[in-house]
């Protein structure tokens, strides 16, 4: 999520010698959103069965994976105004993470 965000000043980051995770990853970036992700989205997954959520959590957390999913594949890591917009977009991931949460434990 802040590998997405770090590609928006790149440029800046390579200038002034500052080392960020959009320049260690380069052209690498995609792959790697992916395993961070899939990583990310494992560890919700098993936070959600050690707290015994029903499956309304398992549906919250799928849609949030697909929406990771969609920001991995569809970011433009060249273009700072796309890189914003995607980074943005974990407002969804966090509702949806937190719709599972309160369908899981409620529903």
């Amino acid at each position: 999520m802040a590998t997405i965000y770090a590609h928006q000043d790149k440029e800046d980051d390579a200038r002034i010698g500052v080392k960020s995770s959009a320049l260690a990853l380069g052209e690498y970036t995609r792959p790697f959103l992916f395993v961070f992700y899939a990583a990310a989205a494992a560890l919700w997954a098993c936070a959600g069965v050690s707290a015994g959520m029903g499956a309304g959590f398992r549906l919250g957390l799928g849609l949030a994976a697909l929406q990771l999913f969609w920001q991995a594949a569809r970011v433009d890591t060249n273009d700072p105004t796309d890189c914003l917009a995607k980074f943005r977009s974990n407002r969804i991931v966090g509702w949806l993470l937190l719709a599972g949460i309160f369908a899981g434990h409620f529903g």
